[in-house]
């Protein structure tokens, strides 16, 4: 019994992995997860016609049903059997490593607003848990190489991205409060607070500039001209730190097909 279900779970591992040529079943598991994800999100977005979502909610919440199970199926599939990668051979803390994955929280995350709903969660928060639904086309991170390398680039480019983040927070509070200051007696009613003049700096440094809120006083607008020049570089960091990341990630790739070493750029 015990070699029966040594053999079962290897064989739900190579099943739930991403399918190999050869292996019928694998890659039909993989068409029935993709197909599913994206009907799911075709799914969710029918749903908020309100007339087509009346006629046909028995349809949407016997599909949304339907989903769930096999997601949770799934998940709970692949909790079993992560312990066949030598990385979570542990029973427990292998498994514990794997739950706090990127892609083991994405499939989780997929399935718990559907529990939650069970609960008798407060309506108020009833639509934000139906919107996270929209999170299972982040499922499709397992089966593209090119999701996966977005996800690894963020990954690799966290330190810097979260220093980028945490200059943008900065000069975003900088620029609020000085054009509170220079335009506040002018326009109390925009200019109500830092708070308030915030929006005027979000809107200025991300270049969007909606036209809803702007400086009338000449030191305002001497101001808000410097700050939306600066606004142009600042915003373009976190774009240049995570093309560098690609540019590296297609290098690695490149030299890894080629039989090169990565590190010494010679060959195997």
């Amino acid at each position: 019994m015990k070699a029966y279900l040594a053999r079962l779970k290897t064989r739900a591992y190579r099943i739930t992995e991403t399918g190999k040529r050869g292996d019928t079943l694998s890659v039909a598991f993989d068409v029935l997860i993709i197909s599913l994800i994206l009907l799911n999100v075709v799914a969710i977005t029918l749903e908020t016609v309100e007339g087509l979502y009346q006629r046909h909610e028995v349809v949407f919440a016997a599909f949304e049903v339907f989903s769930v199970v096999i997601f949770s199926v799934e998940y709970l599939l692949r909790l079993w059997c992560c312990t066949e990668n030598p990385k979570y051979r542990h029973p427990f803390t292998g498994r514990l490593r794997f739950f706090f994955t990127p892609l083991a929280l994405i499939d989780l995350l997929a399935i718990l607003p559907a529990y939650l709903t069970l609960f008798g969660v407060d309506l108020l928060y009833l639509r934000v848990l139906r919107m996270l639904r929209i999170l299972r086309v982040a499922k499709l991170a397992r089966y593209s190489p090119a999701l996966r390398s977005f996800l690894w680039v963020m990954a690799r480019k966290k330190e810097e991205l979260a220093v980028s983040m945490a200059l943008m927070f900065f000069l975003l509070i900088i620029a609020s409060a000085a054009m509170y200051y220079v335009e506040h007696d002018s326009q109390p009613a925009v200019f109500s607070s830092i708070p308030a003049a915030m929006w005027w700096g979000v809107a200025t440094l991300s270049t969007v500039g909606y036209g809803d809120v702007y400086p009338v006083t000449e030191l305002g607008k001497v101001l808000a001209s410097f700050i939306a020049v600066l606004g142009i570089g600042l915003f373009g960091l976190p774009a240049g730190i995570i093309g560098s990341g690609f540019v590296e990630e297609i290098g690695k790739r490149r030299t890894s097909k080629a039989g090169i070493c990565p590190h010494c750029g010679r060959g195997e």
